[in-house]
């Protein structure tokens, strides 16, 4: 498993005279020094880049998830049985999928996700997972064709939705009412369609049509997938608690979330936990909105080692024959449902306030004019590098193909770029 697991689409590796680092040790340091990941700095974790100089980046975040990750694998270590101390990933796996989760994430968060889905419906779609797996196999400058020629474990950790995109139709209005209706699918994109069957050719035709299983989403007509592998669910639940607690801290410290807001969605929940549990919480809620700043500091520490000490491993799939997907790492039932009325708490007093929504709605129509720009005359406002690949993938596969070279653009810019490129060539 090990060889077929840390292989390379190229068949290569560099040769590097007196490297001793392992695969996975290259796979970090590959995702640490890429453009791509360094553009995170300047992009929306929840709130917008500018607005204030202390809360989170998508950068900060993603380093916040990979220290996380790190810790939910030393905890397996300790709690874990044999059998699955020898399935966890490398502690530096478990790092460069965490530094990568987020690095196709477009410009001013899911609001630009959604906008650029709605642009790209005729040419397959977008979403911010499925461009993380182009960037890491295809956009990245590692290798000529490959992108970051990351090892096939690192790649099946990282696919969060391990299917292809379905067919979808373009909408006839330029300018929807409502861009909520237009949620992304969760999948793949069709042009990196043989990138995963690469991924995952070690797996049997049964564990890979169980591995494969989707639902159609609550929210909108798309559909996502059922699973994802056992290096894959440490590294979102990383990505949740790190979203559930430290995008918390922002809240509280910045004002946005009051005290008040705090126990009117908290207290219910707190007060039906096991009693261990609801003492802790009721203390780590005074901390949290303590004047004393080291208070609040420890109730953020204190949140998050309530749910990395709580982490089990679940068999998922227990018909499955590879071990990387019949396991997933869980949360008890009352640590999943405290994370998620923490999550909750976040996204109704911090993200859906209007101040944040009133930003969102503005830069949603910042990257639907964007795109309108560069669609009309992509050979006049492009820049040349990007003209280039624009030419060559209408020639080969065109409007479609030239299309997602549009998008790889657009998605790829900082807010800060992308707001100076709409003045530019709007204001």
């Amino acid at each position: 498993m090990d060889a077929q697991w840390q292989a390379r689409r190229s068949g290569a590796e560099p040769t590097r005279p007196g490297d001793l680092r392992n695969p996975w040790q290259r796979d970090r340091a590959r995702i640490l020094h890429s453009a791509a990941f360094r553009r995170l700095q300047s992009k929306t974790q929840i709130m917008n880049v500018g607005e204030n100089d202390f809360y989170r980046t998508r950068l900060t975040h993603s380093l916040e998830a990979a220290q996380i990750g790190s810790s939910l694998i030393n905890h397996l270590k300790q709690s874990a049985d044999a059998t699955i101390r020898e399935l966890l990933p490398d502690e530096n796996l478990m790092e460069a999928l965490c530094l990568a989760h987020d690095i196709g994430h477009p410009p001013f968060g899911h609001g630009g996700e959604t906008a650029l889905n709605y642009k790209m419906l005729g040419s397959g779609g977008f979403e911010g997972n499925g461009q993380t797996f182009r960037i890491l196999g295809r956009l990245e400058s590692y290798h000529e064709h490959h992108g970051m020629d990351l090892c096939r474990r690192t790649l099946l950790g990282l696919l969060k939705y391990p299917v292809v995109m379905p067919e979808f139709s373009q909408p006839t209005e330029a300018y929807p009412r409502s861009l909520a209706e237009w949620k992304p699918a969760k999948a793949v994109f069709k042009s990196e369609a043989a990138l995963l069957d690469w991924v995952l050719a070690p797996l049997s035709s049964s564990d890979r049509e169980l591995f494969q299983q989707v639902d159609k989403l609550e929210r909108s007509p798309w559909q996502r997938a059922v699973y994802k592998s056992f290096d894959a669910s440490m590294m979102e639940l990383a990505d949740d608690i790190a979203y559930g607690v430290h995008d918390l801290e922002d809240g509280v410290v910045t004002g946005t979330l009051s005290e008040a807001q705090w126990h009117a969605h908290m207290d219910p929940v707190i007060s039906s936990l096991d009693t261990p549990l609801r003492d802790l919480m009721t203390d780590l809620s005074k901390q949290l909105f303590s004047s004393a700043h080291h208070q609040r500091k420890n109730a953020i520490g204190a949140m998050v080692n309530i749910f990395v000490t709580a982490i089990y491993v679940h068999e998922v799939l227990p018909s499955a024959e590879s071990p990387l997907i019949r396991f997933n790492a869980w949360l008890p039932t009352a640590q999943r449902e405290l994370l998620n009325a923490l999550k909750s708490v976040v996204f109704e007093h911090v993200i859906n306030q209007p101040a944040i929504q009133q930003l969102r709605y503005r830069s949603q129509n910042m990257l639907l004019h964007l795109f309108d720009a560069f669609h009309a005359e992509p050979t006049r406002l492009l820049p040349r590098n990007t003209r280039t690949r624009w030419e060559r993938a209408f020639s080969e596969h065109g409007q479609q193909g030239a299309d997602r070279i549009l998008c790889d653009y657009i998605s790829g810019m900082t807010d800060d770029y992308a707001e100076r490129m709409y003045r530019r060539l709007f204001v």
